[in-house]
């Protein structure tokens, strides 16, 4: 893989990609990964980027699925594991991103849209 950007690059916008969902629960903290996507000229970053927004995309499609549940008392473990979820899998990318930063994390069950 060709890579336009050091190592040191690769992991700090690798991480701060994954890490973007702690910013805030809003949309404003997707247009981290999206800012990072537009101005990288990084393979690997680029994939991180798309990585991290496809997880924020699906967390926000569980998130309305389990609350239109919870009214019905079914969502509410999904609430629960999907609070689990949503803090443990960014500290991973996070801890991937930093150890091996030539290499993408891939969240597993997760759709990709793009």
């Amino acid at each position: 893989m060709y890579s336009t950007e050091d190592t040191g690059t690769r992991k700090i916008l690798s991480a701060v990609s994954h890490g973007s969902i702690f910013f805030n629960a809003l949309v404003l903290s997707v247009g981290v990964p999206i800012a990072i996507l537009l101005i990288s000229n990084d393979s690997v970053i680029k994939e991180s980027a798309k990585e991290a927004i496809n997880f924020h995309i699906n967390m926000w499609v569980w998130w309305a699925i389990a609350g239109v549940l919870a009214w019905v008392l079914i969502g509410i473990p999904l609430l629960f594991v999907l609070g689990i979820v949503n803090f443990i899998m960014p500290i991973f990318a996070i801890f991937h991103s930093i150890t091996k930063p030539d290499t993408v994390f891939r969240y597993p069950l997760i759709l990709r849209l793009f």
